[in-house]
Order: structure tokens, then C-alpha cells, then sequence
């Protein structure tokens, strides 16, 4: 913790906040952000915590961290984006999220549209194609 109560960016280890993203804990990953670690902080697959947010259907932590400026537009190593791993993972509130903040399910090279087509995800299919 820094002086002011608040979370300490100096001593964070990055594998500790992807972490953070994977287990949805929220307040912990949006302290430190706020604290000035990068919102679009990338791993050595490309993925974001936004990506491993989503992946890991934590909703909450993907509102958050959208809330915080993280781009939705982001493409992983594997030309996948935060949408195409939120619907793979049919993790609907994350997908709504990122829907909302107006990301595109027809961009990356495994979009989150062929992602839902190919795996036979029509409730994914349906949200991806409701009117915003």
C-alpha cells in the first residue's frame, strides 16, 4: 500500500495484476489502475486484462475496467479481441459490457461472430446480432 491508503504501482508484480483480471477481483485490479498502472497493460500473449477479464466471464471487472478507458479493440497474439473470448466463454454479462462500449464482434481474425458460429453458441449468436 502507498502512503495515502490506495495500492502501490511500484513493487506490483504484472503477473499479480493478470491475475487480478482472471479472478474478477475487481475493486483490487480498479485500485490499481486508478493508481496509474496502464489499463491496457498487455501479457506476453497480447492478452489484456480486459481479454482475461472477459475470458474469465467477470463481468464486473470488465465494466470496470471499459469504465477506465481499456480499448475493447485490443487483438491478442491469436487475433482474438476481448468480445470473441467473452463469447467463446458465453460469459453474457461481460459480453453485454463490451457490446455497450461498442465493440465490434466482426473484428480480429477469429471474430467473436465466427467464434458463436462456429462453436454453435445461438444465444451468443442472438446477442451479438440484437440491436443496440
Amino acid at each position: 500500500m502507498s502512503s495515502s491508503g490506495g495500492p502501490s504501482t511500484g513493487t506490483v508484480q504484472a503477473g499479480h495484476l493478470f491475475d487480478l483480471a482472471r479472478q474478477g477481483e475487481t475493486e483490487v485490479l480498479a485500485a490499481y489502475v486508478d493508481a496509474g498502472v496502464p489499463v491496457d497493460l498487455t501479457n506476453s500473449a497480447g492478452d489484456t486484462l480486459l481479454v482475461l477479464a472477459a475470458y474469465y466471464g467477470h463481468g464486473d471487472t470488465v465494466a470496470a475496467l471499459l469504465a477506465r478507458g481499456a480499448d475493447h479493440a485490443r487483438i491478442n497474439d491469436k487475433g482474438q479481441t476481448a468480445l470473441a473470448a467473452a463469447v467463446f466463454k458465453q460469459a453474457t454479462d461481460a459480453v453485454r459490457h463490451l457490446l455497450a462500449a461498442g465493440a465490434d464482434p466482426d473484428l480480429g481474425e477469429m471474430t467473436a461472430r465466427m467464434t458463436a458460429d462456429f462453436f454453435g453458441l445461438t444465444a451468443m449468436t442472438e446477442l451479438l446480432d440484437a440491436p443496440r
